[in-house]
C-alpha cells in the first residue's frame, strides 16, 4: 500500500431520479455531465472521469454485482486500460462494490476514511444487509480490501487531458468524506456533503453540523460549474451555497432553542414543523430531529 502525504452541467443535465434513488441495482447506462465526466444516475449516483490515459470511477454501488455493472459502463466510455477507483465515504452503497472491479484496479482512499473502513465498515455492511433480501444477496460475503494508495489531504490524478483532485477537508456526513474536483471541467463530485434539497444525514459519531459547515467553506472557493452529488438531483455550483444556507439556518435555530432550555426531542418536533413549511419541496424532512440531536451534542 502506497501512502501519499501532501498539503496542498455542458449546459444543464436533465435526469429522471424519482425511482432510481431508492433502487439498489445500478443501471447500465450513463449521462454526460461535462467534457470528461459522466454519471450513472441511481443509488447512488456514480461518477466516471475519462482521460486519454486512465479512467477514475467514483463510488461502487451496493455490492460486487453493481460494481461489475459500473465497470462495463466505464469500459464503454473509455478506450484506455488503466482504471482508478475511489470512494466518497465508507457506507456500503458507496464502497461495498469494489470486488466487482478488475483485480488490477488501483483503489484510493483518504486516511480518515480508511480508519472508518477498519473500525466500522463490517458493522455497516451487516446493517445494510439486514434491510432487505436483495441487499442481503448483494452484500453476501463482502469484505472491503485494503487500498493501494492512501492520502492525507489531497491527491492529484493526471488521467490524460484531465486532472482529478481527490480532497479530504474534514468530517461532515462521515469522518472520512472525500470530495473530488475535476479540472478543467470545474465539476465537483461531493459525495453526500452537497446535495439538492435533501436534509443532511449526520449519524452519531460520524460527523457534526459545525464541522460540515467548515467543510463547505473549504469547498466554496473551488467555484464548481457542475455538481454531481451521490444522492438527489445534479446541478450547478449554487448547490454548495444552498446546502450551507440550510445547515446554518437549522443549526442556528436549534442552538437558539437549546439556549432557551428546550429539550432536543421537543426542538426536533418544533423545527420539523417549521422547516417543513419554510423549505417546501425538500426531501427527508423526517431527518430534522436527528440533525437537531447532533447540534445539541456539539
Amino acid at each position: 500500500m502506497l501512502r501519499i502525504c501532501t498539503l496542498f452541467v455542458s449546459g444543464s443535465l436533465l435526469v429522471t431520479l424519482a425511482a432510481a434513488q431508492n433502487m439498489p441495482l445500478v443501471e447500465e447506462n450513463s449521462s454526460r455531465v461535462s467534457d470528461h465526466v459522466y454519471a450513472i444516475v441511481g443509488f447512488p449516483n456514480i461518477g466516471i472521469v475519462v482521460g486519454s490515459r486512465a479512467t477514475l470511477v467514483i463510488d461502487t454501488g451496493l455490492g460486487p454485482r453493481n460494481g461489475a455493472t459500473i465497470v462495463r459502463v466505464a469500459k464503454k466510455l473509455a478506450s484506455n486500460q488503466k482504471l482508478f477507483l475511489t470512494t466518497t465515504h465508507f457506507h456500503p452503497e458507496h464502497a461495498a462494490g469494489e470486488a466487482g472491479f478488475p483485480a488490477d484496479t488501483i483503489l484510493i482512499r483518504p486516511a480518515a476514511q480508511q480508519r472508518e473502513v477498519e473500525t466500522s465498515a463490517a458493522d455497516m455492511i451487516s446493517r445494510f444487509s439486514a434491510m432487505s433480501p436483495q441487499n442481503h444477496e448483494l452484500l453476501a460475503g463482502v469484505k472491503l480490501r485494503p487500498p493501494d494508495i492512501v492520502f492525507d489531504r489531497e491527491l492529484k490524478l493526471d488521467l490524460g487531458g484531465v486532472t482529478a483532485r481527490l480532497l479530504w477537508f474534514g468530517q461532515a456526513h462521515t469522518k472520512g468524506d472525500e470530495v473530488i474536483f475535476v479540472e478543467p471541467d470545474s465539476t465537483l463530485v461531493p459525495g453526500d456533503v452537497v446535495q439538492d434539497k435533501l436534509v443532511p444525514r449526520v449519524n452519531p459519531g460520524e460527523g457534526s453540523p459545525k464541522s460540515w459547515l467548515a467543510v463547505l467553506d473549504q469547498i466554496a472557493p473551488l467555484q464548481p460549474r457542475h455538481v454531481l452529488p451521490d444522492h438527489g438531483g445534479l446541478g450547478d455550483g449554487s448547490l454548495v451555497q444552498k446546502e450551507r444556507a440550510f445547515i446554518d439556518d437549522l443549526r442556528t435555530r436549534a442552538l437558539a432553542l437549546k439556549r432557551e432550555g428546550v429539550s432536543a426531542p421537543e426542538a426536533g418536533k418544533r423545527l420539523t414543523t417549521e422547516f417543513t413549511a419554510k423549505y417546501a419541496g425538500w426531501g427527508n424532512l423526517n431527518l430534522v430531529p436527528t440533525f437537531v440531536d447532533r447540534v445539541y451534542e456539539e
